[in-house]
């Protein structure tokens, strides 16, 4: 008998210790209605989409893309422990908490106890975590193994795969790339809308750069196409590590500034808009007091950043103004440019709007202690598990 203490992390494991008694099978979830004519439409009442992170993250299918080693792992785990703990992403966000699949096809445990013993700092872990580190493709059993969570945990908030190309499994035969990719993504989306959660797919960004952050996923059209809303972590320059562009169905386009704490290996929000952390030092502070003080001119700009002399401050002024940072009137007074001025005072790191409703920031519900063997349907597999 194996003394390692930690049981092997699969959808076909048994935890170790006293089994709970078999659960009675759920009743089957009613089929969502799919027709309506126009006046029953306009009549019915849908309520509002559940958000696994407000403004961020709604029910649905979101894609977060980014490059390699960007971070994105350490973002996605952190969003899972946030959630399971009902606490806060980001470091900031208030979210309701509720069961979450973390799918980590690409770790070990070792490695996931070590990135989660970072990011807790100390915390208890939540037990509303489930940890997978081996699942079938998809189209091979995934989704059935999924499900089989899913209905043990009914109060589960969101499933993260990371990564979307373990689970996507071979492309049909006969079909063309983009249907192959919208095909794939479609697994993903029929157990979101079904069971009313957020599913996370860690995906990839192509090499080559591009001013669209939607044409940087890596595969066809058909995968963004086929999410409901898409996330790109790219890196930034200046004070922020990276920004979190991000659109969708359901979700504001916006765009967020972040920072990397090394020592946690968490991510956080920064305050402000994403241009205040994009840029130098002196751009920073300027924008920041011009924001403030619409109309200031560089001689009380200058009076407000001490630490920079008054002719750099002139300079940096007209350069932003050439850059379109700023806007200046024929009287040399300075002033947000358009887009920071249409944002009312909000900024692009404010979280877009959305309903913070009782239902979304109440009380975190438990989770069901569940037999992870359960979920293949297999006893044989138990049983070899143990």
């Amino acid at each position: 008998m194996s003394t390692n203490p930690i049981p092997p992390l699969h959808l076909y494991s048994v935890p170790s210790g006293e089994q709970p008694a078999p659960q009675t099978t759920p009743p089957a979830r009613e089929r969502p209605r799919t027709a309506w004519t126009a006046d029953q439409l306009m009549a019915a009442h849908f309520p509002e989409p559940k958000w696994a992170v407000p403004g961020i993250l709604a029910e649905g299918v979101s894609l977060l893309a980014g490059p390699p080693k960007v971070g994105k792992s350490w973002l996605s785990l952190g969003l899972g422990l946030a959630v399971a703990a009902g606490s806060h992403a980001f470091d900031s966000v208030p979210v309701q908490g509720g069961p979450v699949l973390y799918l980590a096809l690409e770790d070990t445990p070792r490695r996931l106890q070590t990135r989660m013993g970072k990011l807790l700092g100390g915390q208890p872990a939540p037990a509303g975590l489930t940890l997978v580190t081996e699942c079938p493709p998809f189209p091979q059993g995934g989704s059935e193994a999924i499900a089989r969570w899913l209905e043990r945990n009914p109060d589960a908030r969101m499933v993260v795969i990371d990564v979307f190309a373990k689970m996507r499994g071979q492309a049909p035969q006969g079909v063309s790339a983009y249907d192959a990719d919208y095909v794939s993504v479609g697994y993903a989306k029929r157990l979101a809308d079904h069971y009313g959660i957020a599913v996370v797919l860690v995906h990839h960004v192509r090499k080559m750069a591009s001013e669209d952050f939607l044409t940087e996923v890596s595969g066809t059209n058909g995968i963004a196409g086929a999410a409901d809303a898409t996330l790109v972590l790219k890196r930034a320059r200046g004070q922020a590590d990276g920004i979190l562009h991000v659109t969708g169905r359901d979700v504001n386009e916006a765009e967020y500034a972040l920072k990397f704490q090394d020592t946690s290996g968490a991510w956080h929000l920064l305050d402000g808009p994403v241009s205040d952390h994009t840029v130098g030092d002196t751009r920073a502070a300027i924008l920041r007091y011009v924001r403030a003080n619409p109309g200031a001119k560089p001689k009380g700009i200058a009076e407000a950043i001490p630490y920079v002399d008054a002719d750099t401050v002139r300079r940096t002024c007209s350069r932003m103004a050439a850059d379109g940072q700023l806007a200046k009137d024929a009287g040399g007074r300075y002033y947000p440019d358009t887009e920071t001025r249409t944002q009312a005072g909000q900024g692009a790191s404010k979280l877009s709007d959305c309903l913070d409703s009782p239902f979304d920031l109440g009380e975190r519900p438990g989770q069901p202690e569940d037999n992870l063997s359960e979920l293949s349907g297999s006893a044989a597999a138990a049983e070899e598990a143990t």
